[in-house]
């Protein structure tokens, strides 16, 4: 049994990972800020399925929090998901994504560097690569060019932790996460967005000609990774987790489509700044250390997360 921190421990990601962790009987405390971003009765809710676990509700960039959090508890390891998500959100409040991803992660690393024997599993993103046009996108990838201030952040993210890890021997994982979908997923985010608007027969806002393309990758498979990220964290290591396939924005609609019964219109748009045409995991580095297996393929994630999507609406 362990002692985890999960920071964003509220949200999509970090309450499925909870429940994993809670299942093989950890013990959980849970830092979130709850905040409007989107609804944060949707962050209540999946509170509710992680019942043992200990929520401190408040910000990331409170240090005086963070001091008295560390000094309370004894953590064997930390699982950090809090962050602002999202590229063009980005766009439009850059700073706000500084300050919470960087200085947050910043201040994370400051309780940490006096506690070296805890680990660190760091959630980066895919949007790290920016316009690689090397595919897979690989780990050992030059990646110079991030193309949205999130990227940049998540980048520097990488970088901080890295420094901490050199300087006081913090074990790290850092993760790039390739566009995770699933139940509980954010509303803002394709998949989600997309499917009400076809069930409710209203447009689905269609950026670029649709031959931009994404490693989607189901949640329970992200969750695997996570978990085996924190089990074998030592040194300092990034890896990729995706499924390795990728689909096309036109493809997933028409996919979706099928899934709902229900015929999508599109409302089209130009691509947007900061959006990027190709992602791809190289996940040879995971499969290898991490012994992680991604398993879900899209049709199948799909038919999931409408199942449950409509459950909701029953």
């Amino acid at each position: 049994m362990a002692r985890i921190l999960i920071t964003g421990g509220a949200g999509f990601i970090g309450s499925h990972v909870g429940q994993a962790l809670s299942r093989r009987g950890d013990e959980l405390v849970v830092l979130d800020n709850f905040n409007t971003f989107y609804d944060p009765a949707l962050k209540r809710a999946n509170m509710a399925l992680l019942p043992k676990a200990r929520l401190v509700e408040g910000d990331l960039r409170d240090a005086d929090l963070l001091g008295r959090l560390f000094a309370s508890e004894r953590f064997d390891g930390v699982v950090h998901l809090a962050a602002m998500a999202g590229v063009r959100p980005s766009l439009i409040d850059p700073l706000l994504y500084e300050e919470v991803n960087v200085r947050g992660t910043l201040l994370l690393l400051e309780q940490l560097k006096t506690r070296p024997q805890v680990k660190l599993v760091f959630a980066s993103s895919s949007s790290v690569y920016g316009s690689n046009d090397r595919i897979p996108f690989s780990e050992q990838d030059e990646i110079h060019h991030p193309v949205s201030p999130y990227a940049a952040t998540k980048r520097a993210g990488e970088l901080l932790c890295y420094t901490y890890h050199h300087l006081y021997g913090i074990p790290v994982s850092a993760l790039r996460f390739f566009t995770v979908y699933g139940p509980r997923q954010r509303p803002e985010m394709a998949i989600a967005k997309f499917t009400e608007a076809i069930v409710k027969g209203q447009p689905i806002p269609f950026y670029g000609d649709g031959s931009t393309r994404r490693d989607y990758t189901y949640i329970d498979d992200i969750v695997q990774g996570v978990v085996a990220a924190l089990d074998h964290c030592a040194g300092y290591e990034i890896y990729n987790l995706g499924e390795s396939e990728t689909t096309s924005l036109a493809e997933l609609v028409e996919r979706l489509g099928r899934v709902c019964g229900r015929e999508p219109i599109l409302q089209r748009a130009p691509m947007q700044p900061g959006d990027v045409l190709v992602t791809c995991a190289d996940v040879s580095k995971a499969r290898a250390r991490l012994g992680y297996a991604p398993k879900t393929l899209i049709d199948q994630g799909l038919e999931r997360y409408v199942a449950w999507f409509l459950s909701r609406k029953g």
